[in-house]
This record gives C-alpha cells, structure tokens and sequence, in this order.
C-alpha cells in the first residue's frame, strides 16, 4: 500500500476513526448516522453525475468506462454503489485500518474497487491520472489544511470532470445541532467527532478555488426530518451541504 503523506491529514482523525473502523457496515453502530444519510447522498451523486457525463438513467451500470476517486472513502459506504452503477472505483483513506474494512467487505460483496491507504496530495505527486469523478464528502472538516486540501483533489479532476464537496457550515445552528446535539445530547456520533471550528462557509470552499481552473456552484442544503427519520434535500444549508466543482472540458 502507499504510505500516507502527512501534510494535509489530521492524526488525530486519523486515530479517531481508526479506533472504530471495525464498526462501518453495522447500521446500528457509531456509524450509524452515515448509514442513515446516504441515500441522499447517493441520489445526488448520481443525479449530478448524469447530468455532467449525459448518461442514460435508465442503464444497469450507466457510468461504465468512469473513473471515480472516492477520497476519505472510509470503510466504502460509498465506494461500494458507485462500483455497482458502473464506475471503476479507487477508493482512499489514510487510516489502514478502514482501508482494511473497506476491502474485506468488497471482497465479500465480490466487488473489484482499488483501495489505497493515502492522501490527495501524494497522489498528486505520484502522478496519479485524472478522475472523472471526485467525491470529497464530510472529509475537508477533518483535514489540518483544508485549502490545500481541496485544491490538490482538484487537481486530479480530469477535463469535463465534476466533484462533489459535502460538509458542515460554520453558524450557530449547526453548533447547536451537528455539535453540541449530535454529540452530546442525542450521541449519534462519538463526543469529540468534529470541531466546529473547521466546519466551512460554502464561500470559504469558492475562495479556496478561487485560483484554480474549476467552477463551483452551490451550495445545495442538506436537512434532517426528526419524524420520518430521513434526510432530504433542502434550500437550508446552514448545517449540512454540498456543492459541485466542475473543470472545463478541454
């Protein structure tokens, strides 16, 4: 495996999540509000991703001859359904332990995903071909650099590519719920999960780019219904959003 480079990630993120990688595929684990959240995250995903590339929505496998860079991918809860729509899937992460989650649960599933313990940046400097597609989600808030960070996963954007960016604002209310609630009330999410002082402004993601040859549109809220259970789409993006960075065709 490649070894990690320490320039962009957190080691205590690193270790936090170390610790609990054995729990990413039980729904009733820490990981739990992932599971929970995933969906509209996979819809958006895809909606995007057909859009950008015109692919038929109709196709078992639409995104066929794709490339997807799954950067934090965690134990592979998304790594697993790009693979299945079509995608050839590199998934990253700078925990061993996760990458090691991820790739005995994709074995078992009998799916081929090329997973890797590292970071944007090394495979930037190792001259890692573009990806057609970038997913950055609920990684930047846990990064030590978050601008560096995000301009290298651009970088690996190839012509006509398009990323996809989740994380958390920085207000009050997403003190209030994805902090203090989250973690201290309602305990979705181990004590000590995020610092609410690196959750993000969507125009801090703009200014981040600002230099780089990509457009960045958003952001697109993200809220959580507490009687259905479910997360949807939202005009409010004062606690969770996404937004999509895309570079030009050549």
């Amino acid at each position: 495996m490649t070894q990690a480079s320490p320039s962009s990630i957190d080691p205590a993120d690193v270790a936090r999540f170390s610790r609990i990688a054995a729990e990413w595929w039980d729904p009733n684990g820490k990981f739990a509000p992932l599971h929970v959240f995933n969906p509209v995250r996979l819809a958006f995903i895809r909606e995007q991703a057909l859009a950008r590339f015109g692919r038929d929505p109709r196709a078992r496998a639409p995104f066929e001859g794709l490339r997807l860079l799954d950067i934090g991918c965690g134990g592979g809860l998304l790594s697993e359904p790009m693979a299945r729509m079509g995608f050839a899937v590199t998934g990253v992460d700078a925990s061993e332990r996760n990458i090691g989650t991820a790739s005995t649960h994709a074995a078992e599933g009998g799916l081929e995903i090329d997973y890797r313990c590292s970071t944007a940046e090394a495979l930037v400097e190792a001259g890692e071909a573009p990806f057609d597609v970038v997913l950055n989600m609920e990684v930047i808030e846990h990064v030590a650099d978050p601008g560096a960070y995000l301009r290298d996963c651009a970088r690996l954007l190839a012509p006509g590519g398009l990323m996809i960016v989740a994380t958390l604002n920085r207000t009050l209310k997403s003190l209030a719920l994805a902090k203090i609630g989250a973690e201290y009330v309602l305990r979705w999410v181990p004590a000590g999960t995020h610092d609410w002082k690196k959750f993000l402004h969507p125009e801090e993601i703009e200014v981040f780019l600002q230099d780089e040859p990509v457009e960045v549109q958003g952001p697109f809220g993200v809220t959580y219904n507490p009687i259905t259970g479910r997360w949807a789409r939202s005009a409010d993006a004062d606690v969770n959003y996404m937004m999509t960075v895309t570079r030009p065709a050549a």
